[in-house]
This record gives structure tokens, sequence and C-alpha cells, in this order.
């Protein structure tokens, strides 16, 4: 089996593929799409139906040298015209293997989605970072300290005491 079929199949177990036109129209509009793959031998309604969901959801739409057939058993179904992956890094580490096979016809599409994916792992990063800083009451060095009630009411009183 092809590395990139292989890695449409991880993407199945791993929960981050829809296949069919459904879940993948969904997936585009809802945003969660990072990559829309079309088989070689897609329908021309398919092809347009797609590139309209690419256009929606600002989603990179490419055509595999898979068939409907090859493509469907890397995907646990008879056939699969089009199908989304949801996860940056898988999307953009199949790209890069069908790039290292066709350069030409995958390599600005590799270049884009790696830097897309490199965006995410960031994101993903300070966003657990922020959490982390949360859970432990880490807080902003410009930020000021928040005064408790016993610190006012003995500061109020010293006020008091002094005039």
């Amino acid at each position: 089996m092809d590395r990139t079929l292989h890695l449409i199949g991880i993407a199945r177990k791993a929960g981050r593929l829809e296949t069919g036109e459904e879940p993948v129209g969904a997936a585009a509009r809802a945003r969660h799409a990072r990559l829309i793959l079309l088989a070689a031998d897609a329908a021309d309604n398919s092809c347009r139906r797609a590139t309209h969901f690419g256009m929606v959801g600002n989603v990179l739409v490419l055509q595999t040298p898979y068939t409907k057939a090859e493509l469907g058993v890397a995907s646990g179904r008879s056939s699969c015209a089009m199908m989304a992956l949801t996860d940056a890094g898988l999307a953009a580490s199949i790209v890069n293997k069908l790039a290292a096979a066709d350069p030409e016809r995958y390599g600005s599409a590799a270049q884009q989605l790696s830097v897309r994916a490199e965006q995410v792992l960031k994101r993903k990063k300070e966003q657990r970072i922020h959490e982390k800083n949360l859970r432990e009451g880490k807080r902003k060095p410009w930020a000021a300290i928040p005064v408790r009630r016993e610190q006012k009411k003995e500061a109020s009183a010293d006020v008091k005491k002094k005039t």
C-alpha cells in the first residue's frame, strides 16, 4: 500500500477524516477541514462541489492520483470520491508525500500546508501554556496584584489613624 493511502487510513482511525459529500461540506462550513482530497476519477459535479466547499471554508482542494476505489479502501469504504482531513499535521504530511511523488503538481500546496501546520502547532502550544498558567495561578508581570478585603480594611484603618 502506498504511504499516502496509509496516512489516510491513520487519519480515519484517529477520527480526523470526513468522507463523502455531506460530511465534507459540513466540515468545510464549520472551518474544521484543513484539506479536501478528490479522487482522480471523481465526477465533474463532485469536483465543482468540492471547489465550492474549499472556497466557503478557505480550504485547499487537491485532486489526488488515486481512484475512488483506492481512496475507498484507505478510508474503510467501498469507494470515496471526496474526503476532508481535519488535522493540519496529517494534512501537511499527506501533501508532503504527494509532493515527493509529483513535486510540480503538489510542491506549492505542500509548502502552504506546512506553514499552516506550524501555525496551528504554535497556537496549540501557546494554549497549553496559558491553561497551565491559569491552573497554577500565574499572573501577567504588568498586571496589578489584586488586593484582598482584609488588606483593604487594614489600609483604610491606617489612613484613618494618620488623619
